[in-house]
């Protein structure tokens, strides 16, 4: 039975369901269970949870240590003639209902909040929008299949005008079961009720649910199991007796496997097989009674009360004498057992049918062992305490993989509705939270466009040698590559790990030594590389990719201008890089080497790209730092003579802002993260965008958003507080499209974090504010630079690529394409290329060696 409800469930899930469906799995909105923290006070309308009644509860939250308040509620009997009458009188009752039940409380004119509890099949279509499908449990009201049963509510409150009332949400009473679920037990993602009828809920992953088309966050589903079986499958369980009830019911060949369970069903149950063994002479001397015949006179609380062992024989023969039935001194054991019979093929069923549910869930979130809490609820429940034990030891038999822990519903489940409704508060006041929090990081076209524009004017700035954020520093390479070289040239990077002692000639610190240390270890590095690969004693050009700051005066002549990337070598800055370099080659006997060219790893990102596209002129990097380099027209380089031509200038574009042009955009998370750097107050663009930042302004948007109750229940933690503690790489594995919602609660769980399903989006949303964000400063830079190219040229439309390297651009699900869309949008004359370089730092530096090999062969002749 399990796997046929298994796969019911699953086709209803994807949409595939018949008309016939067994199941109807229906989505309820509630995306979210409590985790402890939800207060205030609520009024609660059940209808349909108890049959033939009517429930209003008051109920009142009082948070994380608040102690626990007992609802007060009162409950009405429905007249039949309102249960199979018109449905505005049905909903009129409600109102007049919840008017009668305020009356007596001390409310005033205050403004209510309401959780509507409709225990019948309904198709939802937001927390407070649900039409229902049909009518369930002996109520027949015209008018209402088909219709909004919460608009049907407020329009009944409305014609009563008494109250302020607000219905928040519409629940059914098995999701307001699991949600009222004491917090403190573990994650309670199952509901189970067996009441007058029988249902189960529980979290489904979002992504499963077909109508929703959502791919992140979890929903409860309403499986609505009490049809399983209408299609047939069940044919070979039903005895005579389900045919029989069947038969008589409001609704033949309907709710199938609720009439094997539900309380409303198993009284009469236990009736038909009392008269057909008294028909055969079994019981009651073969006599049976005009109470016996009618149906409706066995009622669950009579079954409940026969079957009990504690009740003793005199308490069931006293029922049955109430029946008109001659008691012999067998027929109380017998009857004894026909109630327990009854009562435990319900309880097996309905254990079967969790398992599946269960199965379900630990086969989606891949988990081993199944960790788990289920809400019961309902009087069969509560007036039979063994349906519970058998239910419980079907369940272990049945999922051995899940440790599975039942929690009773504190009070039939209206605290749950509740919460839902507290719940739904609580995330709305979350969302408004976090939307103002990162209202600033979502930048629209006219900031991107005054970004575009003031770049732009900081480059005409330092190209003029005025004062700028930008450096503008001519690079001494004149020409791209033609494609053409065939030389052989040695390449030194040097980068920090570039200088590891694994890498050659052991050096202690490396990164802080004083100058001729360092640079005798480069050049012993040099030497150790030549000898493994037997080029000892050759000649050859070399070209030194320096990934530092420099004002370069030639193309052999590079003046560093200061240490970034953790490098404090002293005695070094305002030095002639490539002279210090080649005197420690000088110092090295049998070595002989032509550093023919200094190389920023930008320009040789450009380079190396141009060697296969020559309409690459521009490079840019965006990884732990970031930079761009372009070809600009020589006539504009104030800095270097001549007016032909063109040359490649290095921005330094990290630079950018400094001057606090981009005050208006920086966020107090920017300021944090500035201020507890190595260097407050510079590289302003540079902290906004590149994989160094990224993680740490993540991480202290999370704390802010602790800070304020909307992350982790509040609850700040020591690895949080950690700096540097969550890595960039953490967007780009958080925001990649392949993981689900479970692998995003792994990655951070994984830093230490206790986390809901909630927070993990939330944490989801800071990731994609903070890099998109990031990857539209990069856009709307590149933009400014193509447009440039393109107004030096004086053309109406520019097709240029761009040389791209680095591990935020390459690695990021959606870095790349946000640039190109941003560049798209702010520079529409312009078609733009991206192409990714491999060890573009390395290969172009060898390039910008060959070609300034080319040219000075060309000058010679």
């Amino acid at each position: 039975m399990g796997l046929f409800l298994l796969d019911s469930m699953e086709q209803a899930l994807g949409g595939q369901a018949s008309p016939a469906s067994a199941v109807r799995m229906l989505p309820t909105y509630v995306g979210s269970i409590p985790h402890g923290t939800e207060q205030g006070d609520f009024v609660v309308l059940e209808l349909g949870a108890t049959g033939a009644s009517l429930r209003v509860l008051w109920v009142t939250l009082m948070g994380t240590g608040g102690h626990r308040m007992e609802p007060r509620s009162q409950e009405f009997v429905i007249p039949p003639e309102v249960m199979l009458g018109p449905g505005q009188q049905l909903f009129d009752f409600a109102a007049h209902c919840l008017s009668e039940f305020l009356d007596a409380l001390p409310v005033g004119k205050q403004g209510l909040q309401l959780g509507f509890s409709f225990s019948f099949p309904c198709h939802q279509t937001g927390l407070d929008r649900s039409t229902l499908i049909s009518w369930t449990k002996g109520f027949r009201c015209s008018g209402v299949e088909g219709h909004d049963v919460v608009h049907l509510l407020r329009d009944a409150i409305k014609r009563h005008g008494a109250y302020n009332i607000d219905v928040v949400a519409v629940v059914n009473d098995t999701v307001g079961t699991m949600m009222g679920c004491e917090p403190g037990v573990g994650p309670c993602e199952v509901g189970l009720v067996v009441d007058t009828g029988t249902n189960a809920c529980y979290m489904e992953e979002a992504r499963h649910v077909a109508v929703l088309d959502e791919d992140r966050g979890r929903v409860c589903v309403s499986v609505e199991w009490g049809s399983f079986g209408d299609d047939g499958v069940l044919g070979p369980m039903l005895t005579i007796f389900d045919h029989a009830l069947d038969r008589e019911s409001l609704n033949p060949g309907a709710q199938r496997f609720e009439k094997m369970i539900g309380g409303l069903y198993l009284g009469e149950l236990v009736r038909l097989v009392l008269v057909h063994l008294a028909q055969r002479g079994v019981l009651f001397g073969g006599c049976t009674s005009p109470a016996l015949l009618s149906r409706g006179s066995i009622l669950l609380e009579h079954v409940a009360e026969m079957e009990d062992p504690w009740a003793g024989a005199a308490r069931v023969h006293a029922l049955l004498q109430d029946l008109g039935l001659n008691v012999g001194a067998s027929d109380v054991e017998l009857v004894q057992y026909v109630c327990a019979a009854v009562f435990t093929r319900a309880a097996r069923l309905c254990a079967a049918a969790l398992a599946a549910v269960l199965s379900r869930l630990q086969h989606s979130r891949e988990q081993q062992i199944l960790q788990i809490a289920v809400a019961t609820g309902g009087r069969v429940f509560e007036q039979h305490p063994s349906f519970l034990s058998i239910l419980q030891e079907t369940v272990m038999l049945l999922t051995p993989e899940c440790d599975v822990s039942f929690i009773p519903s504190v009070d039939g489940g209206g605290r749950g509705v509740a919460m839902v409704t507290a719940v739904a508060a609580r995330l709305a006041a979350h969302r408004h939270l976090l939307e103002e929090t990162l209202a600033p990081f979502q930048l629209n076209h006219e900031q991107l466009a005054a970004v575009q524009a003031q770049m732009r004017e900081a480059m005409v700035k330092g190209l003029r040698g005025e004062a700028s954020s930008l450096r503008m520093l001519p690079t001494y390479v004149r020409a791209t590559p033609d494609g053409s070289g065939k030389d052989v040239c040695f390449v030194l990077r040097m980068w920090p790990r570039a200088l590891d002692s694994r890498e050659g000639p052991g050096l202690d610190h490396p990164l802080t030594c004083p100058t001729l240390q360092l640079f005798d270890h480069i050049v012993d590095c040099i030497v150790d590389f030549q000898q493994k690969q037997g080029l000892s004693g050759q000649s050859l050009p070399l070209g030194f990719t320096f990934s530092f700051p420099c004002r370069q005066l030639g193309l052999d002549q590079g003046i560093l201008l200061n240490w970034t990337k953790g490098f404090s070598a002293s005695d070094c800055e305002g030095q002639d890089i490539v002279c210090l370099l080649r005197e420690a080659i000088g110092r090295r006997q049998a070595v002989e080497l032509n550093v023919v060219a200094i190389v920023n790893d930008t320009v040789g990102t450009m380079m190396s790209c141009g060697y296969e596209d020559p309409r690459c002129e521009v490079g840019l990097i965006v990884g732990t730092g970031t930079n761009a380099c372009y070809m600009e027209e020589l006539r504009n380089v104030a800095a270097v003579a001549g007016d032909s031509g063109q040359m490649c200038i290095n921005m330094e574009w990290g630079a950018f802002g400094d001057d606090g042009s981009l005050g208006l955009l920086r966020t107090c998370f920017d300021a944090s993260v500035d201020q507890a750097s190595i260097n407050p107050g510079k590289q302003s663009f540079e902290k906004m965008i590149s994989g160094m930042y990224l993680g740490e302004i993540v991480r202290h948007i999370l704390l802010h958003l602790t800070s304020l109750g909307v992350l982790f229940r509040g609850q700040q933690t020591q690895r949080l507080q950690t700096r540097d503690i969550f890595k960039t790489k953490f967007l780009s594995e958080i925001e990649s499209d392949s993981l689900a919602l479970r692998q995003v609660r792994a990655i951070l769980e994984d830093l230490g974090l206790s986390l809901t399903s909630d927070d993990a989006l939330m944490v989801l949303e800071v990731c994609q504010a903070v890099s998109q964000r990031a990857a539209q400063l990069c856009g709307a830079g590149v933009a400014a630079v193509v447009e440039k190219i393109r107004e030096n040229r004086g053309l109406e439309e520019l097709t240029v690529s761009i040389g791209v390297d680095g591990t935020l651009y390459k690695l990021h699900p959606h870095f790349s394409s946000l640039v190109a869309a941003t560049v798209r949008e702010l520079a529409p004359r312009c078609v733009v290329t991206f192409l990714q370089s491999e060890d573009g730092s390395g290969k172009g530096a060898a390039l910008v060696t060959a070609v300034a090999c080319r040219l000075a062969q060309m000058a010679r002749v």
